[in-house]
């Protein structure tokens, strides 16, 4: 792994070197399996509404399962997801590593646009944010010389301001994340990681400074060389209520297809995750299966390709790869990059390539499942593995 332990300050530095990979394997469809690649269709009904009327699809409906989440890509792919899956039998666990305190106001932005988008409520040409919002707070406040930088649209804000007095009156994250997910009428479980204080740095590879997650991203609009990330609070941290449950009793665990460095080695971070992930590691890595977000060797929003490149990583899918093997059996992959997949298996790691791009609901919807069912189909393999 590229975590290393210092006084409970897991980090990540660009002198590690991992999943580098080679170029040139043939192009096939599903390894070892004879699959049928899924391809969806180009109409848009991304954002129609909320999860009241979805029940599933199919025999994957009664699956339990949970995603390690943050960020836009996991969103649109656990939109997806609930329309194959029983919504209240899907777990997102989400990174809060990311979260920050601005003008007062506790704001949690990978839990915020995971609760719009399945609540139907998200902005969805942004990716994030609420749709038709207006931003009159902020005009106000740059009229008045205020600090605009991190912009949040009015009604945005009612969240933050009640997720802030809740947490004021001894609330819980989980306990707040909960409250608010019922008040959206959502029915798919929303974990907050933990509990605790965790934050994701960033150290410059030019002048050494180290700066806050938001800072970095939105401030500073990730255009800077990152030399080191590391997950304060994360030594110490504890998963979040039934967090561990979760991994545990899933049928499948997905690793969205969002920003590792950013949005997953947070989750991973945290120790009880690890051990839980680690503990039965045969059966656990078996039924987990990652979707790169990397595809062609560039992400396809913010600076994931970048930051490989800054860890020591190679920019590809068979980098992404090499950080995920160790809990992981299955890699989904975008159809692009098939030539890498004799990479991926020579570190043990399946292939499954697939159109991941998800353009819409119908992409998200056909992602989500060519994923569970590429992790059913290993944990059928490793069961005839050990029987034969």
């Amino acid at each position: 792994m590229v975590v290393v332990h210092t006084e409970g300050h897991p980090e990540l530095t660009s002198k590690d070197n991992i999943g580098t990979g080679a170029t040139g394997a043939p192009a096939r469809d599903r390894t070892g399996s004879g699959g049928v690649v899924v391809r969806a269709g180009a109409e848009d009904t991304e954002g129609t509404g909320g999860q009241a009327s979805t029940s599933g699809d199919g025999t994957l409906s009664s699956l339990k399962i949970t995603a390690l989440a943050g960020g836009v890509g996991a969103a649109r792919l656990l939109r997806g997801m609930v329309e194959v899956v029983k919504p209240s039998n899907v777990t997102a666990i989400v990174n809060t590593a990311d979260d920050t305190v601005l003008h007062g106001l506790h704001i949690s932005p990978d839990l915020d646009t995971i609760t719009y988008t399945l609540a139907g409520l998200v902005d969805v040409e942004r990716g994030w944010g609420l749709s038709g919002e207006s931003w009159t707070v902020m005009e106000s406040l740059a009229s008045l010389g205020g600090d605009t930088w991190f912009q949040l649209g009015d009604r945005d804000i009612a969240t933050h301001m009640l997720r802030t007095d809740m947490l004021n009156r001894g609330m819980s994250l989980s306990a707040v994340t909960e409250t608010l997910r019922m008040r959206h009428g959502i029915m798919t479980r929303i974990l907050p990681m933990s509990d605790d204080r965790v934050q994701t740095r960033l150290t410059l590879a030019g002048s050494g400074e180290e700066i806050g997650f938001q800072e970095y991203f939105v401030k500073l609009a990730h255009s800077v060389e990152v030399g080191k990330i590391a997950y304060q609070g994360a030594g110490s941290a504890a998963a979040a209520p039934g967090v561990i449950e979760a991994l545990e009793d899933a049928d499948v665990i997905v690793i969205c297809p969002s920003n590792p460095f950013l949005s997953i080695f947070p989750i991973l971070a945290l120790k009880d995750v690890k051990q839980a992930l680690q503990g039965r590691q045969a059966t656990m890595k078996a039924k987990t299966v990652a979707i790169s977000p990397i595809i062609a060797g560039k992400a396809l929003k913010g600076p994931a390709d970048r930051l490989l490149v800054e860890m020591g990583v190679t920019a590809n899918v068979a980098g992404v790869a090499g950080l995920y093997k160790d809990i992981a059996s299955t890699l989904v992959m975008d159809d692009q990059d098939a030539r890498l997949q004799d990479d991926i298996e020579a570190i043990g790691m399946r292939c499954v390539t697939t159109d991941t791009i998800m353009r819409d609901i119908n992409a998200s919807r056909a992602l989500a499942r060519e994923a569970i069912e590429a992790a059913l189909e290993t944990v059928s393999l490793a069961r005839r593995g050990n029987n034969g």
